[in-house]
């Protein structure tokens, strides 16, 4: 395998677009609101987290879930809101990210003391006091420091996840558990398209997040047929836990301009659907389908081997069939804190376990920012991509990288 210095690939830079905020946070601030507001934890130490709670090693994906039970109770508060998106920006840019879009369902976060506007604006001015200290000491011509915003629909909710769905749940317990979901997705698809036309928080995208099995991506066509119509870009978690009839779904039904995962693309024997007698023709054709359309994979390698017990090492992953087939692909963390990860690590990663020659490499790391869902005006985009591009090959200069 090539091998690159490690302070290449930290300092050059780099995307995230697919994290999760509440999957992220620093142990310490977990520990400290949580002392603040008397929020039991099964251990009030970094180590302890990690040793109980968020390990290197999860037994399957509810384990690997668990954790965001915890994490979620903490943030019930503008303030930490506002903190825990502000420390996720430095994190980021301390490690190289220039452009990062944090995901995360508002639904999870609102109370009787914070209406959805009151959630996303906290978390919109974390970011944005992060950003503005952050570009304000940086040297003249390197790329700025950017994010964007992704609310989640939950595929799967229960009244115990949050103070809205129990409240929600209580309104409508005459009607079916299938039928509340696709009224939380649609209210939820409807406010996000007005916030993000009513005021100037940073919202890029919309996402569809939770259990695949069992909880169809057509749940959800109400609400991404309104985002889809009103020009809020798409991205859908699909193929971790199901297979490519999610992914096939994800891009038909709602319109998905990226794919969250993507991990079960190739495999044939998770394809369910009894009317799909040649599964290996119905594969070839999604991922050419996939490939010429440029649907971006959002690709995390860390988070789906500690959630998907068949794929035993990275070589196992699905990331060296999609690179074989030249899919556009970009290395996101998915959780920083459960999966105890960076974007760096992410690359050095895949770079110890796949052959991605240097050019391949910049070429992902570009693509990252090309099929970002950046709020900019293309032509703005554009500038922004090429100082990129032109950091990027300074710093392949000064470590000798030859492509």
């Amino acid at each position: 395998m090539r091998r690159y210095p490690k302070e290449f690939i930290r300092k050059i830079p780099k995307t995230d677009l697919h994290v999760h905020l509440d999957g992220s946070l620093r142990e310490t601030t977990l520990i400290d609101i949580a002392r603040e507001e008397k929020i039991d934890l099964p251990s009030y130490t970094p180590e302890g987290l990690n040793e109980l709670v968020f390990k290197n090693e999860y037994a399957n994906l509810d384990e690997y879930l668990r954790g965001f039970g915890l994490t979620t109770r903490v943030m019930q508060r503008a303030e930490y809101l506002k903190q825990i998106a502000g420390e996720l920006a430095w994190d980021n840019f301390n490690e190289g990210v220039r452009y990062l879009e944090v995901r995360f369902a508002p639904q999870l976060h609102i109370n009787d003391e914070l209406s959805f506007s009151q959630v996303m604006h906290a978390v919109d001015e974390g970011l944005r006091e992060a950003r503005s200290r952050i570009n304000t000491g940086l040297p003249a011509g390197e790329p700025e420091f950017d994010y964007g915003i992704i609310v989640i629909a939950m595929r799967f909710f229960a009244p115990s996840f949050s103070n809205y769905y129990r409240a929600l749940c209580a309104v409508h317990s005459y009607s079916t558990a299938s039928e509340i979901i696709q009224l939380a997705s649609s209210e939820l698809a409807r406010a996000t398209v007005r916030l993000r036309d009513e005021t100037d928080i940073q919202v890029v995208g919309f996402d569809l997040a939770g259990s695949e099995y069992g909880y169809p991506a057509g749940d959800h066509e109400e609400a991404f047929d309104f985002v889809h119509k009103h020009f809020l870009n798409k991205t859908v978690h699909a193929g971790e836990a199901y297979g490519p009839e999610s992914i096939f779904q994800a891009i038909t039904k709602l319109h998905a301009d990226r794919i969250g995962h993507g991990m079960r693309l190739f495999s044939a024997d998770h394809i369910r659907d009894p009317d799909i007698t040649d599964r290996d023709n119905y594969i070839k054709r999604l991922v050419d389908y996939i490939a010429n359309a440029r649907t971006t994979i959002e690709v995390c390698l860390t988070s789906n081997l500690q959630t998907a017990p068949d794929i035993r090492t990275v070589a196992d992953h699905s990331l060296g069939k999609m690179l074989e087939n030249k899919l556009s692909v970009t290395f996101c963390t998915d959780n920083r804190l459960v999966s105890h990860t960076t974007v760096s690590g992410e690359i050095e990663t895949a770079l110890d376990s796949f052959d991605i020659p240097s050019g391949q490499l910049k070429n992902i790391i570009v693509y990252g920012f090309k099929r970002s869902f950046s709020y900019k005006p293309y032509p703005e985009k554009r500038d922004y991509v090429r100082r990129v591009i032109n950091h990027y090959e300074a710093l392949e200069r000064e470590y000798g990288i030859e492509r």
